[in-house]
């Protein structure tokens, strides 16, 4: 059965990495299982059909939840309201869709352009390595917030020389050890307390020197704010930045979408998209044709250390590795290329 221009499906299974339980950079909550939600909501239909009206829609969901005519009242915001209450009691979430012109207009700005600087993938061959350029001479410090189990990449940046500052609340220690390695017992955040700190402060308590940085960062979800609460001259002391980037199939939330576009906008005055990888263990999305990569992995150059060459043909890039090895590979959809 083809599915309505306006249905968000996901098509591509797969399930986030996730942190420890209830801190910030747990990725999404993993829905409740159907039977779970049948007896909570008497088993509502949740299909919709080529030719329903979002109206008819509402009224066939509303009916088998049991709200009366008089709770509806006839008006088309107390349906509206009925909707999202009902979708909001299964643990969903429902907002007003972006407009999916400007989503795409906003997406292919982020095709990764060539350089002349040579690419090389640090780290290990699957999850937890990062294709950026070696372009790495001179550089002071790593900063990698959001710690896993391992710590392949930043192995690679100690071979080079180059000391790496780890963060993560959610973890005792470092998977790795050495002089070269600093831990921060700390999410990355938006205030500085107990238990967060800003990505300023860090950088400032402990960059040895005033060179240029790597910030390799993936906390889950929580890169959004933190990158936009960073002062300039912090960005601007990132020589490479390599970043996971959570919950893109958010692009189609209108005011998510607000939120994602401010964040490139400020990168992409200072940056070149270089690379950009969709991971497979998030999934994809559809809304209508146009494919959205649920997570992805993107490296950002700063412009004054190369001038592009042209625009990225190969998808996936050669050194790209599938991260999740029992998951189909998702390649990154033609309406993200130029």
């Amino acid at each position: 059965m083809d599915e309505p221009d306006g249905a968000l499906t996901q098509i591509v299974p797969g399930a986030s990495k996730t942190s420890a339980p209830g801190h910030p950079y747990s990725g999404l909550a993993k829905p409740p299982a159907r039977d779970a939600i049948l007896s909570q909501t008497g088993a509502i239909d949740l299909t919709v059909r080529p030719g329903n009206s979002s109206i008819a829609f509402y009224l066939g969901l509303i009916s088998r939840t049991g709200a009366s005519k008089g709770e509806i009242g006839g008006s088309k915001m107390a349906l509206r309201h009925t909707f999202v209450t009902a979708c909001l009691n299964m643990g969903l979430s429902v907002a007003k869709q972006s407009d999916l012109a400007a989503v795409k207009r906003f997406v292919s700005e982020l095709h990764p352009v060539t350089t002349d600087l040579p690419m090389t993938r640090f780290g290990s061959k699957g999850d937890g390595g990062y294709v950026m350029p070696d372009d790495l001479e001179g550089v002071v410090a790593c900063f990698s917030p959001g710690v896993d189990n391992r710590a392949t990449f930043e192995t690679s940046m100690i071979e080079r020389g180059i000391p790496c500052f780890l963060a993560d609340a959610s973890v005792e220690a470092a998977p790795v050890q050495g002089d070269m390695v600093h831990f921060t017992k700390k999410y990355l955040g938006v205030v500085n307390d107990e238990t967060t700190v800003t990505l300023d402060d860090w950088v400032a308590q402990h960059s040895p020197g005033s060179g240029d940085i790597v910030l390799q960062m993936d906390i889950e979800g929580a890169e959004w704010p933190v990158l936009l609460n960073a002062s300039n001259e912090t960005l601007r002391r990132c020589r490479i930045m390599v970043l996971e980037l959570h919950d893109m199939e958010r692009l189609m939330d209108k005011h998510a979408f607000t939120i994602i576009r401010a964040t490139f906008q400020r990168l992409l005055r200072d940056f070149h998209v270089v690379h950009i990888h969709p991971n497979n263990y998030g999934g994809a999305v559809r809304r209508g044709a146009f494919v959205i990569p649920r997570a992805i992995e993107i490296t950002l150059l700063r412009k004054d250390r190369a001038k592009p060459t042209g625009y990225a043909t190969q998808f996936p890039h050669p050194l790209d590795q599938i991260n999740d090895q029992a998951a189909p590979d998702v390649v990154l959809p033609e309406g993200w290329r130029r």
